[in-house]
């Protein structure tokens, strides 16, 4: 809509330069709609991109994003068919700085890379952080049964890098990580006791080593019509490297996304965390679901099943439903006695840059305790 608000604007002012320039980036010639097509596939250099924040977790706030690109797509596009090679997609480097209203801030910077004709591929960064958080006891109890959360601040900085080799020319990855964070954990009232954790738990210093195995074959990356992706991960914290507890963390997710005609795809996600150890309450794994607050349901094991139903009413407008549930259970409760955790909801997205596949719009989900909403860019699966 401000594409086509701003076309007129530019052609009722007499500026044709300015008028063609906006048309040549901004508008689809094959069906006149607001389309970024061009400008991104032509885009190196700097790009700033906006931050908008709605997690319930930290509540509404925002950020910037300055994002500097090796090379255009296009010419990594043309540079592939020349040589014969696989596309590669640009080297990109950003910073980003972001606040919340709650008080949450962070700023930092990170890069993702590709060598040898995309066979080895980077991605990494750092990060310094202030995060304001409640703590709901693990597996959703505080001792005493008084009160119901305890509020608590994450101060410190991470660091995260991963390289990781193709397999062959298949679609599997195998990879290395290491993971490292320094955070001071402090409730706003009371002590560890009072939240039933040990000192333990509220180590500082965090220093794993992991490995990664990954199978992607998706059709499109950003909106994802066909294909799957699905990963194992495994990191490992120890004093040997630089942690102050020993602790391991394992995750195994599936995304998987099935045509049903030339309008509907399904999408289905499977995903389990476990951690084991002396892990501190700020690494345990929880539910991570749209309308489920971050850290508000955690516990050493945390399963999720979702499924999300895509109609494609124009080649441009999608309307979606989404329904998912999770469970969180092991410290306190065994699987089959704790509860199920249930979010649905409701959204729609814009091919904002069809030649890409590249769709945004709004998701609204409705979970056990409130209803919130969520700005998406592409996939809402991480």
């Amino acid at each position: 809509m401000q594409g086509w608000i701003l076309a007129g604007l530019l052609a009722a002012s007499g500026n044709s330069a300015a008028s063609d320039w906006f048309r040549d980036r901004f508008i689809d010639p094959q069906d006149k709609q607001f389309d970024a097509s061009n400008y991104l596939l032509e885009h190196k250099g700097a790009l700033a991109v906006p931050i908008i924040i709605t997690e319930p977790a930290v509540g509404y706030g925002g950020g910037l994003a300055l994002a500097w690109f090796s090379e255009s797509i296009k010419d990594a596009a043309t540079r592939a068919k020349e040589t014969g090679g696989r596309l590669t997609p640009p080297n990109i480097y950003g910073l980003a700085v972001m606040g919340t209203e709650n008080g949450t801030k962070g700023a930092g910077g990170g890069a993702r890379m590709s060598f040898f004709d995309d066979t080895w591929r980077y991605r990494g960064g750092a990060m310094a952080m202030s995060v304001n958080l409640d703590f709901y006891g693990i597996g959703g109890e505080l001792p005493g049964g008084g009160i119901d959360k305890l509020g608590y601040n994450l101060k410190g900085y991470m660091a995260f890098n991963e390289l990781t080799r193709r397999l062959g020319e298949s679609d599997q990855w195998l990879g290395l990580r290491w993971l490292y964070m320094s955070l001071d954990a402090k409730l706003d009232l009371g002590t560890a006791s009072d939240a039933g954790l040990t000192d333990k738990e509220f180590a500082k210093k965090g220093s794993g080593l992991g490995v990664t195995y990954v199978f992607d074959s998706r059709d499109n990356i950003f909106f994802t019509k066909s294909g799957v992706e699905a990963s194992i991960d495994g990191m490992f914290y120890s004093p040997s490297i630089g942690s102050d507890m020993t602790f391991q963390a394992y995750r195994a997710h599936a995304f998987a996304y099935i045509p049903a005609g030339e309008k509907v795809v399904v999408a289905l996600r499977a995903d389990g965390r476990t951690a084991r150890g002396d892990v501190p309450f700020y690494q345990l794994p929880f539910i991570d679901m749209r309308g489920v607050p971050a850290a508000r349901y955690q516990d050493e094991n945390v399963g999720v099943l979702e499924a999300e139903a895509r109609y494609y009413v124009t080649p441009r407008w999608i309307a979606l439903a989404f329904i998912g549930a999770g469970r969180n259970w092991g410290r306190t409760t065994s699987f089959e006695d704790k509860g199920t955790v249930v979010s649905k909801g409701v959204g729609f997205r814009y091919v904002i840059a069809r030649r890409l596949g590249l769709a945004m719009g709004i998701d609204i989900a409705k979970g056990p305790e409130d209803t919130a909403f969520y700005i998406q860019m592409g996939n809402a699966w991480r």
